[in-house]
């Protein structure tokens, strides 16, 4: 019993002390898991923030077209393990670090091993970081600290127990991709894999992704492009690890041996750089910014638009952008010449910059037109000199073509045409409409939308211009371009569907320059709705063409303003427009035309009434034209505006059945009275006109014993100073250009002044023109007045 009593009495204070042990280890565990806790706070792991990180602008298949450095200037590419190669991650994780999955983030063996190994050689014979660590020293690296100094190894072991703790094991893999160092200023696998070897790292071969596994141990010391040397021999140590290893096969080993270290100079990429900036300032937080840009064809197009105008002068830029009109996105964007270029102020994007479009809202207004109702293709106009409320516009060349179908105006890009079919439409109404559809115009202030934006008196950019043309190839439909995946498609009706066909055919009509039709090429080059502009003082040159895939607008200046003589549309811009159409990928069917919907249907009509041949007036039909008409309309000739010309249209009269003389309503006499028609051509065409064609136009003479009946033109010009057929020749041994003096009598109204059929001066009524005459030959000089009165005379110069 006493036994027992005593062993009881032993145990209790055996008890108590292994409680307050317990409770000492417990409190023991407390404070050190408080003390890891506030340490952990006091010291947060200091991981990148997105705003820091810099961003890539990519292509649609990935190539980086531009790097955006970080604050530090370093470039990253980010991607994720899934996109890298998977030979690069069994480089990467049985060279570096084994047992990365398995460990805390510190591997106990691996680093008693090199401990042991310093100590036996004096010297590091191996690395007992892990992958953990090594992602520890890259984000908390002090400047200028050693790595191997036994203070950063211990730092680097307490900040791999933090990140696993805090972080996944892809999570730590992820940063070690996007931030290992690889030389210079670049960062990250990806990026290397871009910066060195030109190819993404999902692309990477055997020796390739020993090459980027070695590289971050010393970057700057094997850095492939300035020491393949040594940068071989350090590849060669991964890849004679991964067949001891048994990873790869000794044969991949032996054929990734073989393969030389060819880098290209690290350089971070460049193409399209003015779109990517705008990319990247429209999506700051962005890391990866994804395009629509074609990698190929931009770097295509990038040389070419350098070497096409690197003959201009100083000063001078170029645009181009190519568009794929089903989608709307561009495929190529070339904002300046070369990016950077200050002579040539390659930093201003041309793509987005307002400038005058010159003739290029041409081919909408007539789109609109037809919509309207107004024109059909072959509606007649009158390419002559008038006056609009006091605007007197004149054509790009000075010369005028008189009586002229719609669409040879617009394909010729007549002005005087187009500024009349604007005045009916309407500028305001026009104005709207583009709007509407995408195109934005830009006014000065206080400026209102008026006749000369026809010509290029207003602002409009390329991407707007590009956007509107695709309409001719998408029914009718234009739309915003689209420079980023995935961005939304805004699109808007233009034109009708049927309107769009006709203006397509009118412009795809129109024959390159320089071509000969029905070359042995010519058939598989694909159709273009082409377009050129200019604009006031050959500020600015055009060339828009849509095909049925693609739609290309080319644009040259100056980014300043300045004018740029000798350089205009169908000259600067148009056989750039044409070199990329034909460098385009092309479709099955892109060279036959498409035929018109069922809104269209083509018609004979008759010049000059426009209206369709009356076969119980045969007299009327004086020209036979095939034209486009739009949902059955066949709208007549414009009436003139001035009250006092004749109207084109039928002139209805009477006539002396035995004599043909014109009756009036009073005549002293009986007469066999007979009803007439003729058709009457505009007045201010009569100049054009051959002699038979005005006699056919004209009334017959009013029988003398009736009384006037006001049907008789009011006005005939007499020009004074030099007679028909005349010859003229300088003064014998005079250097001076023989002069000319003349006047214009019969009206009042201001004369136009045509050398040839070009505009070269006015006079106000019966004031005196003035002209030196410096080349020798025929010529013909017409003096045509606001009423429509005109007068000719044809006389030679002698040598």
């Amino acid at each position: 019993m006493p036994f027992f009593s005593a062993a009881a009495t032993n145990a209790k204070p055996r008890r108590s002390r292994l409680r307050r042990a317990a409770l000492w280890a417990t409190l023991a565990l407390a404070c050190l898991a408080i003390a890891t806790m506030l340490l952990d706070l006091a010291f947060p792991l200091p991981l990148p923030r997105a705003r820091d990180a810099g961003a890539v602008v990519v292509a649609r298949d990935g190539t980086p077209l531009r790097a955006f450095a970080d604050r530090d200037g370093v470039w990253r590419y980010p991607v994720g393990a899934a996109q890298v190669s998977p030979l690069y991650l069994q480089a990467l994780l049985n060279y570096e670090d084994r047992w990365f999955f398995r460990h805390p983030g510190i591997n106990p063996a691996a680093m008693a091993r090199a401990a042991a190994q310093w100590l036996r050689s004096g010297r590091v014979v191996s690395g007992g970081s892990t992958l953990t660590m090594q992602v520890a020293r890259i984000l908390d690296a002090e400047p200028g600290e050693p790595r191997r100094s036994l203070w950063a190894k211990s730092r680097q072991m307490l900040r791999a127990l933090q990140l696993e703790a805090h972080l996944s094991k892809p999570q730590i893999l992820a940063l070690y991709l996007n931030r290992a160092p690889f030389g210079g200023t670049v960062e990250g696998v990806e990026a290397a894999s871009w910066a060195y070897l030109g190819k993404p790292s999902s692309r990477l071969s055997h020796a390739e992704a020993a090459l980027l596994t070695v590289l971050p141990q010393s970057p700057s010391r094997l850095r492939p492009d300035r020491e393949p040397e040594r940068a071989r021999v350090a590849r060669d140590k991964v890849l004679a690890r991964m067949a001891q290893l048994g990873v790869w096969t000794r044969a991949q080993v032996a054929d990734a041996r073989v393969e030389p270290v060819v880098a290209r100079s690290l350089q971070p990429p460049r193409f399209a750089p003015l779109l990517a900036q705008r990319l990247r300032f429209a999506n700051p937080r962005a890391a990866r910014v994804v395009s629509t840009i074609d990698p190929q064809l931009q770097r295509t197009l990038e040389d070419r638009v350098a070497a096409y105008f690197s003959g201009l002068p100083e000063r001078t830029s170029a645009a181009l952008l190519v568009i794929d009109n089903a989608s709307l996105e561009a495929r190529a964007y070339v904002g300046s010449v070369i990016f950077g270029d200050a002579a040539r102020l390659g930093h201003v994007d041309m793509v987005q910059a307002w400038r005058s479009p010159g003739s290029t809202l041409k081919p909408f207004l007539y789109g609109l037109a037809m919509d309207d109702g107004l024109i059909h293709s072959e509606s007649l106009f009158v390419d002559a000199p008038q006056s609009f409320g006091g605007y007197r516009p004149g054509n790009f060349d000075t010369a005028f073509n008189g009586p002229v179908g719609a669409a040879s105006a617009l394909r010729l890009s007549l002005n005087i045409p187009a500024v009349d079919l604007l005045d009916r439409v309407g500028p305001a109404r026009f104005s709207a409409r583009l709007a509407h559809a995408g195109i934005d115009l830009q006014w000065p202030r206080g400026a209102q939308p008026n006749l000369a934006m026809i010509l290029g008196g207003t602002g409009a950019r390329l991407e707007d211009l590009v956007g509107a043309y695709a309409a001719f190839n998408r029914g009718g439909i234009a739309g915003r371009v689209r420079y980023q995946l995935g961005a939304a498609k805004t699109e808007r009706r233009l034109l009708s569907p049927g309107a769009a066909w006709i203006v397509r055919e009118i412009l795809e009509a129109n024959p390159r320059p320089g071509s000969v039709e029905q070359t042995f090429d010519a058939g598989g080059r694909p159709r273009v709705a082409w377009k050129t502009g200019t604009s006031y003082g050959f500020r600015d040159a055009w060339a828009l063409g849509s095909t049925r895939r693609y739609t290309v607008g080319v644009w040259v200046g100056r980014p300043d303003g300045t004018p740029l003589p000798g350089q205009y549309g169908a000259v600067t811009a148009l056989p750039l427009l044409f070199e990329t159409i034909d460098s385009l990928p092309r479709l099955r069917g892109d060279a036959v035309p498409l035929p018109p919907p069922a809104s269209v249907r083509q018609i004979e009509i008759c010049w000059p009434l426009g209206l369709p041949p009356d076969p119980a007036q045969p007299q009327l039909c004086q020209r036979r034209r095939e034209a486009w008409t739009l949902d059955g309309s066949v709208p007549p000739t414009f009436a003139e505006r001035d009250a006092r010309l004749w109207s084109a249209g039928v002139e209805r009269f009477e006539v002396d059945a035995r004599s043909g003389l014109r009756l009036s309503a009073e005549c002293a006499r009986e007469h066999a009275r007979e009803e007439r028609a003729l058709a009457r051509w505009p007045a201010l065409a009569s100049p054009w006109l051959p002699a038979d064609t005005r006699k056919a136009s004209r009334l017959p003479p009013l029988s003398p014993d009736c009384s006037a009946d006001g049907r008789d033109a009011a006005e005939e010009l007499r020009i004074e100073g030099i007679d028909d057929l005349a010859t003229l020749a300088r003064a014998p041994g005079s250097a001076t250009p023989l002069r000319l003096s003349v006047r214009a009598l019969g009206s009042d109204a201001r004369v136009r002044w045509l050398l040839d059929g070009r505009w070269i001066g006015e006079t106000d009524g019966r004031g005196r023109f003035d002209y030196d005459f410096g080349e020798p030959g025929e010529h013909t000089l017409t003096a045509l007045a606001d009423t429509g009165a005109w007068s000719r005379v044809r006389f030679k110069v002698l040598r």
